[in-house]
């Protein structure tokens, strides 16, 4: 039988893609190759939302054309868009997709081997108008399952190179999105992460339907789904019809992610993010009055050109401030052909490593606060994976808190209901 294996690098949406095209290869006679394997087929789908992205992406290609020498290697993904010269750099790829026709994979694996010739099909622009479906429900084999509703981004952030290799937002069709989810369901995924390049923004390109109409109709569709989740969502999107759903709802979970970046005012029109602080907290306090004790998690960058030692300790104090759950923190790193790669006064290396330290520190506070407030709470959890060093289950909470419970039974990706406890949880 033919075998593949395969990568997925950077953010939900590239796994989604990976585990949707690992179904359709498995439709056409494939099977997931394992340890010691024969491989005849390697895919990585690569990032390039940072620079230590890009390197990460050269490394994992060269390592499998260095694992399986005699495999057809397939490079595909935002790096790739963005680097149509990989071809040259790196001999030994065949096949080169960047983020349009990925539907057409396994059409050019069978090119490839009726006529041994390397296959370039990364367009010169990615794709604009319409969502591009790959062809096979996205099954992967943790507890929650990826559901794709949307692709690229029209934002425009000043620091960000993604429209440049995704693409204008494009919203995937109402009915595609909903068979999806019933599909997942029915294989039996008890939670459900709803992702995107611009998750927030769906429907603002098809101009009937909005983010909050597709997700009340993937619970329509899907009484017995225990959990939706939505993976990252921008303060200005979640407006009151959403926030009336979550209330209207408790399948919805308590914990949303809400990129910030950066707490200063003068840092974020630099970055072009179309809001104040003061817009963003008053979004935040809102969300808090309508749906008390929800985890809000959040994205900072430091370091961003013209952040001064004064405009960091803006953004420690705005974080302070709002009282995030956690934090997610990122160095800047420039990429070639975004605006802010070319804006003055640069943030040095050690100063952006110790800015990092210092948040990475009040996110560790921050979390444990959040937590103490849910000791000795009876709260359910979806398991995710089985600790073999520590001896114990772990998953996460409606509101994201991690839990570690023991079990002399098989538990893995049930939903159970445990005591919190920060440390051990006791399931009951």
């Amino acid at each position: 039988m033919k075998t593949f294996t395969s990568v997925a690098l950077g953010c939900k949406v590239n796994a989604y893609e990976v585990f949707s095209i690992e179904e359709t290869l498995k439709a056409q006679g494939y099977k997931l190759a394992h340890q010691g394997d024969k491989v005849d087929v390697a895919i990585i789908n690569t990032c390039s939302v940072t620079s230590n992205a890009d390197q990460k992406s050269r490394q994992h290609i060269r390592k499998l054309a260095k694992n399986y020498p005699d495999a057809i290697l397939v490079v595909m993904g935002c790096y790739a868009q963005l680097n149509k010269d990989l071809i040259n750099t790196i001999p030994e790829i065949d096949i080169l997709v960047g983020t349009s026709n990925r539907s057409k994979i396994v059409d050019y694996i069978e090119e490839f081997k009726e006529h041994g010739q390397k296959i370039i099909a990364v367009e010169e622009e990615p794709r604009t108008f319409n969502y591009e479906e790959l062809g096979a429900t996205s099954v992967t084999p943790q507890a929650r399952a990826y559901l794709k509703i949307g692709d690229g981004c029209d934002a425009f952030c000043t620091y960000c190179i993604i429209p440049l290799a995704r693409g204008k937002m494009r919203s995937r069709d109402v009915r595609d999105i909903v068979k999806e989810a019933k599909d997942l369901v029915r294989r039996g995924y008890k939670e459900i992460v709803l992702t995107g390049i611009h998750t927030g923004a769906y429907g603002k390109d098809l101009g009937n339907i909005k983010f909050s109409n597709i997700v009340e109709m993937i619970l329509e569709a899907c009484p017995s789904l225990h959990k939706l989740r939505v993976s990252s969502i921008e303060a200005n999107e979640i407006d009151d019809d959403f926030l009336r759903l979550m209330l209207k709802d408790k399948r919805i979970a308590r914990h949303l992610h809400i990129p910030l970046q950066s707490g200063s005012d003068e840092v974020l029109r630099r970055m072009n993010r179309h809001y104040t602080t003061s817009e963003f907290i008053h979004k935040i306090e809102n969300i808090r009055e309508k749906v008390p004790n929800i985890a809000i998690t959040t994205d900072v960058i430091v370091g961003f050109p013209g952040e001064s030692e004064k405009l960091f300790n803006e953004t420690v104090a705005f974080i302070k401030k709002v009282n995030f759950t956690q934090l997610h923190v990122f160095p800047y790193s420039a990429r070639t052909r975004t605006p802010a790669a070319s804006f003055k006064e640069q943030v040095l290396g050690p100063v952006k490593k110790e800015r990092v330290r210092t948040l990475i520190n009040l996110s560790e506070d921050l979390y444990r606060s959040y937590a103490q407030r849910f000791v000795g709470e009876k709260m359910q959890v979806l398991i995710e994976t089985y600790d073999d060093k520590e001896e114990v289950y772990v998953g996460h909470t409606t509101n994201y808190l991690a839990v570690r419970v023991k079990s002399d039974s098989d538990i893995k990706h049930e939903v159970i209901t445990i005591i919190y406890d920060p440390n051990i949880s006791k399931k009951i």
